[in-house]
């Protein structure tokens, strides 16, 4: 049970971007972090998770691309929450990988859902600045959070819980501005009789 934390703080990372992840764990790997699995610091690993967050990095900020990567990452960041809840938990030993798994997929899963719906809601801002201090704000959180589920894993696992139950509390708000904002579009764009 004690990498429980870790893995549903890694999961809740994982969600707001796998490759940041993944890349930041594999670093944190290579310079010594033993709670990390040691196939996270192979080289390979390391190559495609940083070239795939450096795409992360400047498509994630682009209004409407970032909302079509999302789109294509429903599958990918799960997955990539699942496996990273598996390794962990099968280098711990101290709880099952089905378990491990299913909790960093899960947290990955609910995590990504609320990111896409926000991210969804900022392009509709009128103002092309917004995206770009929303992405930059989710890549330092996430950095954040890998490290803090190695250092202080209890506390990690805090912070991701509630930066979840609040990021499903402002996505179900702004979606009910969203559709407001949408029906008032509609109204004042409708051709009269």
């Amino acid at each position: 049970m004690e990498t429980l934390p870790q893995i549903f703080s890694t999961g809740w990372a994982t969600g707001v971007n796998a490759y940041a992840t993944v890349f930041a764990l594999g670093l944190l790997q290579r310079i010594g972090a033993d709670q990390v699995p040691e196939v996270l610091g192979r080289p390979e690993v390391l190559a495609l998770a940083g070239v795939l967050f450096a795409v992360e990095l400047v498509v994630d900020k682009i209004p409407y691309l970032d909302s079509g990567w999302d789109a294509v990452h429903t599958a990918i960041r799960p997955t990539i929450g699942t496996v990273l809840g598996v390794l962990i938990s099968s280098d711990s030993g101290s709880i099952s990988e089905l378990l491990g798994g299913s909790t960093g997929g899960g947290t990955a899963l609910l995590t990504h859902a609320v990111k896409a719906g926000f991210r969804l809601t900022v392009n509709v801002s009128p103002e092309p600045v917004s995206n770009f201090i929303v992405s930059t704000a989710e890549d330092f959180t996430v950095l954040v959070m890998v490290v803090l589920s190695l250092t202080s894993p209890w506390f990690a696992a805090v912070l991701a819980a509630i930066l979840l139950v609040v990021g499903l509390l402002v996505v179900g708000v702004a979606g009910v501005y969203a559709r407001r904002f949408w029906r008032w579009q509609r109204r004042d764009t409708a051709v009269p009789p």
